[in-house]
């Protein structure tokens, strides 16, 4: 089997971001964004999904994390887009639920080459210490449109924004694992009746 890895590098005037993944690791994360929560948030990702993750960013803070978030998210989805390659033997759609305390989420995705994004969560404030929530749209927007994956992320309980936060993130880590695991009785197969996704 071929090995699933990729790096990714996104330089603009806002942001330098550099992604490397190995879909088919131990869920390692190194990650220096500037941003402790996003960290947090990517080492669920990592952890759960079973994906080693390296993630450098410098962006332009000083104004807000906006760019850089959006922009990691982006250069993750390019990153995972790369890694998995022309989708051969992917068993390619993921769900799972994920609980924390009093909240819930539920992620489904599928690796179907179409970008889309349905987003239901409701944070019960605007901020967690200094993160802004309404970024964790933007993240997977930014992974969603690069990954090219149609993603639906529905947080059905949580009074404690941290807790619905890393529900989403641990979430969303376990159904791209589950996306992105190889089944043998696929071959070579792609997962469509199209022939391609």
């Amino acid at each position: 089997m071929a090995e699933r890895i990729a790096q990714i590098a996104r330089d603009t005037q806002e942001t330098r971001i550099a992604v490397s993944v190995n879909l088919d690791g131990r869920g390692a994360a190194e990650l220096d964004t500037g941003l402790p929560f996003l960290e947090h948030m990517l080492d669920q990702v990592a952890r759960h999904g079973l994906i080693d993750l390296t993630v450098r960013a410098r962006g332009d803070l000083q104004v807000d994390a906006h760019h850089t978030v959006e922009d990691i998210g982006i250069t993750f989805g390019q990153a995972v887009a790369k890694a998995v390659g022309d989708k051969k033997g992917i068993c390619r759609y993921g769900h799972a639920y994920v609980p924390l305390d009093e909240a819930l989420c539920r992620v489904v995705i599928d690796l179907s080459g179409r970008p889309g994004l349905s987003y239901r969560v409701n944070f019960p404030r605007a901020r967690v210490d200094a993160f802004d929530v309404d970024l964790v749209r933007e993240f997977f927007q930014g992974f969603c449109n690069h990954a090219m994956a149609t993603l639906h992320i529905d947080v059905l309980h949580g009074d404690n924004a941290h807790h619905v936060a890393e529900t989403v993130f641990k979430a969303f880590g376990r159904a791209l694992r589950m996306a992105l695991q190889l089944d043998p009785r696929m071959g070579e197969m792609v997962p469509s009746t199209k022939g391609t996704l």
